[in-house]
């Protein structure tokens, strides 16, 4: 949707309603006709302060509470997390505001049978079969070292490669955006310039025909008072 002149030059740009979000359709919000590029009283200190003063006097006026401007908006999503009982339980703890839970490092340890147990067969085949748990763990652990130290160069080198390639398309999308921007500023700002000569112009004879009004009226009111005293004058003769 563009406003303008009547003689078709743009002078604000304001996007067409969004029919999937209805909150923000223009007949719910003042369409602000501003002209940055034209007006200078955006500048000057004693317009701001009037500003600022209307602002905090339309605040303290206001029955709104913060939360009644997002009441149009529409609801926030619902998580459903029934497949994903990890998720869920997560999810949970965050909104709970309780810590992450500490990892368990026991299992991870090696320790011989206790005292009281050093004659025990079945606590030393179980602290056996524990310590060759681990040492295959650690053999694992090994294996992948290797492999990482072999392809892991050449794997990251490809993820890179992807990263720039992202990197390249969003700072190319980033770009085109840039001058799109740019492109509707320069118009917004060759539309105002060009207008505000017909609207100074405008707006002299605007001050001109209101000039003329009150002499106008000065002159009646003169010629009113004039004819009082002559019917005075009349009377009295």
């Amino acid at each position: 949707m563009a406003t303008g002149s009547s003689n078709g030059n743009v002078l604000m740009l304001e996007a067409a309603p969004d029919p999937s979000r209805p909150w923000s359709a223009a007949s719910n919000a003042e369409i602000i006709d501003a002209l940055p590029y034209i007006d200078d009283d955006y500048g000057n200190p004693a317009v701001k302060a009037e500003v600022d003063r209307l602002v905090e006097e339309e605040m303290r006026r206001s029955s709104k509470k913060p939360a009644d401007f997002l009441k149009d908006l529409p609801p926030l999503p619902k998580f459903d997390f029934k497949n994903y009982p990890v998720f869920a339980k997560e999810y949970e703890r965050v909104r709970a505001g309780k810590p992450p839970g500490v990892i368990d490092y026991s299992r991870y340890q090696l320790d011989i049978p206790a005292a009281n147990k050093a004659n025990d067969e079945a606590a030393w085949k179980h602290a056996v079969q524990r310590a060759q748990c681990l040492l295959q763990n650690q053999v694992i652990r090994l294996e992948n070292l290797e492999l990482m130290s072999k392809y892991g160069p050449d794997v990251w080198v490809q993820h890179n490669k992807r990263l720039e390639s992202m990197l390249s398309s969003l700072q190319k999308l980033a770009r085109e955006q840039n001058e799109k921007i740019e492109k509707v500023n320069r118009e917004r700002k060759y539309h105002q310039q060009n207008t505000a000569y017909e609207l100074n112009a405008l707006s002299t004879e605007w001050r001109e025909l209101c000039q003329k009004n009150i002499e106008i009226q000065a002159a009646c009111a003169k010629l009113e008072m004039d004819i009082d005293e002559q019917k005075k004058e009349a009377l009295e003769k």
